[in-house]
């Protein structure tokens, strides 16, 4: 056995001669074991709240985009895209085309933005996930419908159970030079009812989504569109898929992922986490810290110890190791039961949920979502290591001053 490691172990359990070592070393090891728990289990809950916001997101943003580097709109006719959307590998391929226009209901108005779909786009069976008053529905044997995002719902008071009132949507006719003496004869002016309202975000909710055929009569656009979303069965790799996309169309367009086309979102996301996993790793350090008193006191303590085993030939490096593996055992110790408490803490909050949030705050459900990251719980036992190690070499130090003065005395 590792004689430093053997020793280290008897001291840790053996008694000391003051109690106040053994209390500051119940008190590091209980430090280090409610920080570590702490930072696992926030780290989880902030996982599970960003699977949430990007399973929102995620509904309602398609997998892939393709769009236009110049100019608004593009042909979809080409023989690429012709090809494209026959691929097996697609679930799903609308073709949108959108422009902001003036959205008017009863005495109120707003502007917004005008999405035009291709019936495929209602392939998206999880729009009704996100749908919170009324029906994801674009047309029918009656005629089309819009959906509405919260925002432009709230503001303008669109009552969707009002058969007599529709949304009236204005936008520029193209080569309007605004000269007609009545200016509504500068703009095309259609109606739609409502059939829904959804809600995502705020940069999602001041949408209104119309069908295609809407859309071209109201922008006078017969031919282009302005993206084409595509969403991918499933097992096929979205990422290769968009790799080969670019390879044959690159040059001549922006072709996107969930990432690139959330990019704002996922860095929010990210920085958050690191955020709040610096502050605490903070918190986290001065706890550890603490061994350095216990050690210290240990230390002086063993002052016996340290002139017989030095007389028996033990080395300053042997003794230094001997401290160093003391202070690694109680902060090591307090974190490996950290990690262990936080796991069965998370496991019993995504079974049960016994731990609520505010009805106000409620996305899915009131209970905290948690989302394990295995990557969380080496990171964090990778930082106490770290910091364990620096703060028990800086009491093993001590120990060799010690043999130092005590060589000088004899």
């Amino acid at each position: 056995m590792n004689t430093p490691f053997y020793i280290a172990r008897r001291y840790l359990f053996a008694k000391k001669s003051t109690n106040a070592i053994n209390i500051i070393s119940a008190i590091s090891a209980v430090g280090v074991f409610v920080g570590s728990a702490a930072l696992i289990i926030i780290l989880s809950v902030f996982n599970g709240f960003g699977e949430v916001v990007l399973k929102m997101f995620n509904t309602i943003t398609p997998e892939i985009v393709i769009s236009p580097k110049q100019g608004k709109t593009f042909a979809p006719n080409s023989s690429y895209f012709i090809s494209l959307k026959k691929s097996r590998d697609i679930y799903s391929y609308s073709e949108v085309l959108s422009e902001n226009a003036l959205l008017r209901y009863n005495d109120k108005q707003s502007v917004g933005l005008i999405k035009g779909v291709s019936d495929q786009y209602l392939k998206n069976k999880k729009l009704d996930s996100i749908t919170v008053e009324g029906k994801f529905m674009l047309n029918n044997s009656t005629g089309n419908f819009a959906v509405l995002g919260s925002a432009i719902q709230t503001y303008l008071m669109v009552n969707i159970t009002d058969p007599f009132n529709q949304l009236q949507v204005f936008s520029p006719k193209k080569g309007s030079n605004a000269s007609s003496i009545n200016p509504a004869d500068d703009f095309t002016t259609l109606s739609i009812p409502v059939s829904g309202v959804f809600e995502v975000q705020q940069d999602f909710d001041n949408i209104a989504i119309v069908p295609l055929k809407f859309a071209r009569e109201l922008l006078s656009e017969p031919e282009n569109i302005s993206s084409i979303e595509i969403n991918l069965k499933r097992g096929v790799n979205a990422a290769d898929f968009k790799d080969n996309i670019e390879h044959r169309i690159g040059g001549r367009f922006d072709v996107k992922d969930r990432i690139q086309q959330n990019r704002v979102l996922y860095n929010i996301l990210g920085s958050e986490k690191w955020a709040v996993y610096i502050i605490l790793t903070f918190i986290l350090i001065i706890a550890i810290f603490n061994i350095i008193g216990s050690l210290t006191m240990l230390v002086i303590d063993k002052l016996t110890d340290i002139a017989i085993l030095s007389s028996l030939g033990a080395g300053k490096k042997l003794i230094k190791r001997i401290f160093l593996f003391e202070g690694m055992m109680i902060t090591m110790t307090g974190c490996v039961f950290g990690l262990l408490a936080a796991f069965v803490f998370c496991l019993f909050q995504q079974k049960f949920g016994f731990v609520k949030m505010s009805q106000e705050n409620l996305m899915i459900s009131n209970a905290y979502p948690i989302s394990f990251k295995w990557t969380d719980f080496v990171l964090v036992f990778f930082t106490v290591s770290i910091f364990s190690f620096v703060a028990s070499a800086l009491s093993a130090n001590l120990s060799v001053k010690k043999i130092n003065h005590l060589n000088q005395e004899l």
